[in-house]
């Protein structure tokens, strides 16, 4: 079990990175003008505009969150807040940004499958790259 531990925490996220790293270099000397989905802004705005802005703005703040969190020497925080508190400024922030990008996510998604007209403009990679993040 020590050995799968090591494995999934020390060395797994280092190959999903480099995975990331290199497909996203191959794909941007291969397709480089394949990296969007086509615009549905006309077809409905207002769903698109609180979707993407609760999605983009809920990973913005996840994604910085756990860079400085990850990142700050105890010594500089610890002169404001113990380390417990730390984890559950943390946590509820992380939940609620995580469930404001979450919501974010779901309406953009029920709108690429349930508005007739946004589905027909829809290419399948889109909506599964929607499904994999949802």
């Amino acid at each position: 079990m020590n050995t799968l531990h090591n494995f999934i925490f020390n060395v797994y996220p280092y190959i999903c990175l480099a995975v990331f790293f290199m497909g996203s270099l191959a794909r941007f000397d291969r397709d480089q003008y394949t990296w969007k989905s086509d615009s549905s802004q006309l077809l409905r705005k207002a769903q698109l505009r609180w979707g993407s802005n609760l999605f983009h703005g809920g990973i913005l703040f996840l994604f910085f969150g756990h860079l400085f969190g990850q990142l700050t020497p105890h010594g500089l925080y610890e002169i404001f807040v113990t380390a417990s508190q730390k984890q559950l400024i943390a946590v509820v922030a992380g939940g609620v940004a995580g469930g404001l990008c979450f919501i974010g996510l779901t309406m953009l998604l029920h709108r690429r499958l349930f508005d007739p007209r946004i589905r027909l403009t829809s290419h399948r990679t889109d909506i599964a790259i929607l499904v994999i993040l949802w």
